[in-house]
């Protein structure tokens, strides 16, 4: 699997390189993994053909395979060396700049990479942990780092994961690993503690209890997100703000929400007074959607984690509208919030009958035509006014191929998730190659625990299956 790693971090450096490609798959198909060797397979094209159709001898092959693993290693090397020196740059620069905020910072090399202040422990202020979320490779390097420190609005404990980055996303891993955490004295300074052993060159201390709450921040952060797209999404549509979260979660036709949770009764009127805010900003006000190139995922994330620290009404972490994204080359459904991807789905498609554009979810069904088990499944999306749809299916071999007539199929337990996931009204792109091949699957589904009738007797859908 380590082979594995580093072939795949090769390959994304040099996409062109099918020698390279031929190798992954190899690894892949020796781990047991077809499909993503099958896919390897397919991208290296003649230099598939050519090796498995000829005697090469092993030791050819042995000895490029090293060398790729070579510079795989040395280019992954240079990364931490340059990190590390920036983090050091970074502590200098914070230790000799005068600031209201964190005055005389020491690096003290015994405590673990901990930044110093030399304040006993009862100092520092006996409260909760906040979290947020920034890219894992410069975790605690540049602008980030620097914003927290210096904003007055930083919470007195914040503790920080890290987002793993596959091509220009970030991935909404289940369980992201912390990477570090800052906690504010009572005279402005402030302890920084890394929990990454490559970048710190030390043996963090365990996250005990913060891993578990970082995995509660995380669902929390999932149910606002899909509350904060509801009522966004109701608003577009309506032209005013929901009146109640029961006007969200109303039976079919009006089930905005799939259904509720706790943390959405208890953040409703937060929210919707923050939507009514961000659709009517101030005059000057910056409302510019996120940057469509790779780098802004980046500048994304750090301006979400700085962002969420300005009001003092607390927001989601995850403020970019749900979007649903089909890439009909790889057979991938990923539920998204600006660069960030929540959920990667491998889903059936129609191939050419598969149309390409942008979509609206219009009705969102239970039971499409009255079963579970029918060749729409137990869930449907329909798309726009068309006779398309994201649905269930009886036919689950069918997934990862393209054998419908222009829908789009779904595992049940995929199906039934996004249902939950996405609010009527969530747009749909659907184009090819934009997506990672990598699936993110949560162990534990993401499910309302109240729910309303959301099916409709009253009509047969004829989507094309």
């Amino acid at each position: 699997m380590k082979n594995s790693q580093h072939l795949k971090a090769y390959v994304q450096m040099h996409p062109d390189n099918k020698m390279a490609w031929y190798l992954l798959g190899k690894e892949y198909y020796k781990n047991g993994q077809e499909g993503k060797a099958n896919y390897c397979f397919n991208e290296a094209g003649e230099v598939y053909e050519a090796f498995e159709h000829s005697k090469v001898p092993s030791e050819v092959l042995r000895e490029y395979e090293e060398g790729v693993m070579r510079a795989s290693l040395h280019r992954h090397k240079n990364k931490l060396k340059v990190r590390r020196l920036l983090i050091g740059l970074l502590l200098m620069l914070l230790l000799f700049m005068p600031s209201p905020i964190i005055p005389d910072l020491q690096i003290n090399e015994e405590t673990n990479g901990t930044v110093e202040n030399n304040i006993a422990d009862e100092s520092i202020p006996k409260t909760e942990y906040r979290f947020t979320a920034v890219e894992h490779e410069g975790a605690a390097s540049g602008k980030v780092l620097t914003n927290l420190l210096k904003n007055k609005k930083t919470p007195s404990l914040l503790a920080v994961l890290g987002l793993e980055r596959s091509g220009k996303w970030l991935l909404w891993k289940q369980n992201m690993p912390l990477n570090y955490t800052l906690a504010k004295t009572g005279n402005g300074r402030t302890t920084y503690q890394s929990y990454n052993s490559e970048e710190c060159s030390c043996q963090p201390p365990e996250p005990g209890e913060l891993t578990a709450k970082a995995a509660q921040w995380q669902k929390q952060q999932e149910e606002l997100a899909v509350l904060w797209s509801s009522i966004r999404a109701f608003s577009n549509s309506k032209g005013r703000s929901p009146a109640s979260l029961k006007e969200l979660a109303s039976p079919f036709p009006n089930n905005w929400l799939a259904g509720t949770t706790p943390a959405m009764k208890n953040s409703f009127i937060v929210l919707k007074k923050a939507s009514v805010r961000d659709q009517n900003p101030p005059t000057g006000t910056d409302k510019s959607p996120i940057s469509e190139d790779a780098e802004g995922s980046k500048e994304a994330v750090e301006g979400t984690a700085a962002n969420e620290l300005k009001n003092e009404e607390e927001l989601p972490f995850l403020t970019a509208p749900i979007t649903i994204i089909v890439d009909k080359q790889k057979h991938r459904l990923a539920v998204i919030s600006g660069y960030i991807i929540l959920r990667n789905y491998e889903v059936g498609m129609g191939g050419d009958k598969t149309p390409e554009g942008s979509f609206k979810i219009t009705d969102k069904v239970v039971n499409p035509n009255g079963r579970a088990n029918g060749e729409f499944g137990s869930r449907g999306l329909q798309l726009s006014d068309s006779n398309y749809a994201i649905h269930g299916t009886d036919e689950p071999e069918s997934i990862g191929k393209d054998e419908s007539l222009g829908c789009i199929r779904m595992n049940r337990e995929d199906v039934e998730e996004l249902f939950a996931l996405v609010p009527r009204g969530t747009t749909v792109q659907i184009s090819k190659g934009v997506l990672p091949e990598e699936l993110l699957l949560p162990k534990d589904r993401f499910s309302p625990s109240t729910t309303q009738n959301q099916t409709n007797p009253r009509k047969v859908y004829h989507w094309l299956n």
